[in-house]
Formats: structure tokens, sequence, C-alpha cells
């Protein structure tokens, strides 16, 4: 494995050092400003507590990536951002710009909360502006042939789909102390060696710097925490994260290659996925806030905040840590690693009924309205075994 140079130990501790001194100035303004979350119902914090970190976050990686440039000018250090060769051009310049307006998007609904398509409308801009700077898909590999697969133009919506997707799975596994902190920190690391072993020196700038900055917002972050990464936090770390997992995929990607990123976000995107079709079973908006997520499932099964979250660190580096022998075994052993993840993920899944619903629609018999109930309302019992039984019904007319 390659070792960690002089300006990757650099970036990373410049990174931390900004971020620690940056968050006591990130909870002031979120103070100043009202962007706090009080307790309610689907919170886990009992206690008012600020939300903008991704200040303190977006301050540390602009200080990494500056000290980068400084260093390749007046310090010897080397050139690390240079394109790819699959990528024609590269305006980084607007990936960064891209990096400003998804903050941009998360402080503003930090701070005025936002409706829900004014924030995606914020998402597909700084995702079209990244892709605009060349930040694309490159050709994928047939795996039914072996040949090449162009993408041509579909690459440019697929990549902002990818980006946009990385930022929301970020943004919704966002709910205990730390939790989306850790995992972005774990992920990062672990493209930070991927990246160095395919010599990627773009894409292993931005990860260490996102390590720096992840470890120093966990000073404050981990519970109890004394402020949260808000929307402002939680988009920005998918977005970068999404943002080096593209810059580290070479010419013409193979199967493993596309994979990797979606191992190492699987918590994320297995927490995500179960959410949507927990909505849609119980026939509510996917966009329904509700209390059947991953921690809360956790929290249910009767851990405590810092076991949740470190029982899902866990997961996150088991995951990480396949994905890098992956990268280093033949054919045979990574498709077997890749099936053991699998299976553990799906039981573990399971174990914590994440497709279950958690909000129902009842029949209220006093009024006769339909009404929507979660766990914690009494009817919740008759509205589930109101479900059931239409569940069952739904399954005997299939058959």
């Amino acid at each position: 494995m390659p070792s960690m140079q002089l300006n990757h130990l650099s970036l990373f501790l410049i990174a931390l050092v900004v971020t620690i001194i940056m968050t006591p100035l990130a909870r002031k303004i979120a103070w100043r400003l009202d962007a706090v979350d009080r307790p309610s119902s689907r919170r886990i914090n009992k206690k008012t507590t600020p939300r903008m970190g991704g200040i303190a976050v977006f301050c540390g990686i602009v200080a990494a990536v500056a000290l980068q440039l400084f260093g390749t000018q007046n310090l010897g250090w080397p050139m690390v951002f240079e394109p790819a060769p699959h990528f024609k051009s590269m305006n980084y310049g607007l990936v960064a710009l891209g990096f400003a307006a998804v903050f941009v998007t998360g402080a503003l609904d930090d701070v005025y909360q936002l409706k829900p398509w004014q924030k995606f409308l914020g998402q597909l801009l700084a995702a079209g502006i990244a892709v605009s700077g060349g930040l694309i898909i490159g050709t994928v590999v047939n795996p039914f042939n072996g040949g090449p697969l162009y993408l041509g133009w579909l690459a440019y919506p697929i990549t902002v789909v990818y980006l946009v997707a990385y930022m929301n799975i970020f943004n919704l596994i966002d709910g205990l102390d730390g939790l989306a902190t850790g995992i972005a920190g774990i992920a990062a690391f672990t493209m930070f060696v991927l990246s160095l072993l395919s010599g990627r020196m773009d894409a292993a700038a931005l990860a260490i710097s996102l390590v720096g900055a992840a470890v120093g917002f966990l000073f404050y972050n981990f519970h109890p925490a004394s402020i949260f990464l808000g929307d402002s936090g939680s988009l920005l770390i998918g977005y970068t994260l999404g943002t080096i997992t593209l810059l580290s995929v070479t010419r013409i990607a193979g199967l493993t290659t596309i994979i990797i990123p979606l191992v190492i976000a699987a918590v994320p995107i297995i927490d995500t996925f179960s959410a949507i079709v927990r909505r849609m079973r119980a026939h509510v908006s996917i966009g329904q806030a509700d209390r059947g997520h991953i921690h809360h499932r956790l929290i249910d099964e009767g851990f405590d905040q810092r076991q949740a979250v470190l029982l899902i660190y866990g997961w996150t580096f088991l995951l990480c840590l396949g994905t890098f022998v992956m990268t280093q075994v033949n054919v045979v052993p990574r498709i077997i690693i890749f099936v053991l993840l699998l299976v553990f993920s799906a039981l573990f899944t399971r174990r914590l009924h994440l497709f279950r619903p958690v909000l129902l629609h009842h029949k209220d018999p006093r009024t006769g309205d339909d009404e929507l109930v979660c766990q914690d309302d009494p009817e919740f019992e008759e509205a589930e075994e109101e479900f059931e039984e239409k569940e069952a019904e739904r399954h005997h007319h299939r058959l």
C-alpha cells in the first residue's frame, strides 16, 4: 500500500485543525440565525441543538485544497489537479463551484427550511455545474461480452443522478450524533487508499481532506453532540464523496470499479432504499419522514446512541475493508467476498425490519375518516392488523 506523503499528511492536518477551530463559530452562527433542531417525536435529540456544522466542514476542505495549490506553486509538491486520461477536459473550477452551490443550498435549507423541490433544484444545479466541468462517468465495460459500453450523451444525466443520489443518501442517514460524519470519514479514507493505488492523486487529495474535516467535526458531533451537520454538511459530504469516487475511476470502468463506490456507501444506500420501499408499501409519500431508519430501529432495539453509531461504524468498516480486499484478489475470490458482504448486509437489514412500514393508513371507526398513524399512536396496532390483512389478500390474488 502506498505510504501517506508529506502533502497528504499536511492536507489531513489543515482540514482537521481548521474544522476544529471553525466549529464553535459555526455553532454561534446557527444560534444567531435560529438554525436549530428542536426535540420532536421523530428526532432523537433531547435538547435544542444548532445544525449548521457544514460551515466548519466546508472551511476545512477549502483550507486543505488551498494548501495543496499553495504547496504545488511554492513548496515543490506534485501537481495533483490533473485530469485522468478518460476525462476529455476537466475544469476543476466548475467542480469547486458545484461544491459551493451545494453548500449554499444546504445552508439555506438549514436557515429557511426550503421546500423539497427547492432543495432538489439546488442539488441538480450543483451536480449540473460539476458535470458541465467535465466530471462524468467514463466508458463502462459491457458485462456480457467484455467490450466497452459507450454511454455517449447519457453519461451526463447519469452522472447528475449519481451525484444527487450521493448527496441524498448522506442527508437521510444523518439521524444520530456523529453518524453521517463518521460514515463519511471511513468511506473517504477507503477512497483515499484506493485512489493512491490507482494513481488518481486529485481524488486522493480531496479524500484525505474530507477525512480530516470529518475527524475534526467529530470532536463536537459525536454523542453528546453540541452541533449537527445540518443539510449544509450532509449534502456537502455526499457531493464531495460522490466527486471523489468519480475522480478515482480509470478510463474504462469494470464491474468491480462500478460496484466499489456502491459498497463503500452501502449503509446509507440501504437506508435510503428501504425508506422508499417502506413508504411505498404504506401508500404514503416517499418524501414523508418516518422513524423507520436504521438508527431508529437500533434505538428501538435497546441500543443507546453511542452503541448504535459504533455498530453502524463497524458495519461500514467491514464493507470498506471488503472493497479494499476485492481490489487485491482475482475474480473468483472477489465475487465470493462481494456475496458475503451482500448476505451479511441482507441479514442485518432483515433483523432490523427496515422494510416494514412505520406509518400506516387507518380508518377511524368513530368518524370513518382515513388517517395516518405512526408507531407511537395507540391506533397503530389496529392499523398494522389492517395492513397485514390487506397484504395477505394481495399475496393471495397474485397467486
